[in-house]
């Protein structure tokens, strides 16, 4: 589990395809190595990834077939920077909200703008996860713990304070760059809940179980 708030920045040291799965070196001054061992989970760009080789400010992982093709990670390249995020401990702040390092989804930034200090940014969600998506609620995206500010069928705005655009890859985000997202947890979980025992059968459509009436009658709205 993490935070979504990101410790440090990286930059790709390999990417390299190695007996038929993928092998990532990714190095960082900024990253805290005096607690990391073999096996540890850190998020890559919100992606959580085990590690298995340590270095010189370096760590290495070994990334699935599965993850490369359901990320954008298969998009970096060598010297690309990567956020970065130990395993959440018993005894760390819970500063932004409980990420699992699982991606459900690649998005798009459609828009950016300034908004005083900040900049506004306008992302399009695939149309499956747009559901989980709410006003006010929490996101992360490529690891980042965010606030969406708007929400219109499959797009969201989030406000990106200065802090956080000179602490994580955002900064380099340009319109039409791809990003990893993670919905919020306890949607996917409410959703999955509101089954209650057809969840057991096989061959379901989940999004035709979840409806406003269903919602009412259980007291949620």
């Amino acid at each position: 589990m993490f935070t979504g708030i990101i410790e440090a920045l990286g930059s790709v040291a390999e990417l390299q395809l190695r007996g038929g799965e993928w092998r990532m070196g990714v190095h960082s001054t900024d990253l805290d190595f005096a607690d990391v061992i073999l096996g540890d989970s850190i998020s890559v760009n919100g992606v959580c990834l085990t590690v298995t080789k340590l270095g010189n400010a370096q760590f290495e992982v070994d990334v699935s077939n599965e993850t490369m093709q359901h990320t954008t990670l298969h998009e970096l390249k060598k010297g690309a920077k990567t956020n970065l995020e130990k395993a959440l401990t018993p005894n760390k702040r819970l500063g932004g909200h409980i990420v699992s390092g699982h991606v459900d989804g690649v998005g798009e930034l459609l828009a950016l703008r300034p908004d005083g200090a900040s900049i506004r940014m306008d992302f399009r969600a695939p149309k499956v996860l747009a559901k989980y998506i709410a006003q006010k609620g929490s996101i992360c995206i490529d690891g980042t713990s965010l606030t969406v500010n708007t929400v219109n069928g499959a797009t969201f705005s989030v406000n990106i304070i200065p802090h956080t655009q000179a602490e994580t890859i955002i900064q380099d985000y340009k319109v039409g760059r791809k990003v990893n997202l993670e919905v919020d947890l306890i949607a996917r979980y409410l959703e999955r809940l509101m089954q209650g025992e057809s969840a057991a059968d096989e061959q379901q459509d989940p999004a035709s179980k979840l409806t406003k009436s269903l919602l009412a009658q259980n007291g949620y709205i």
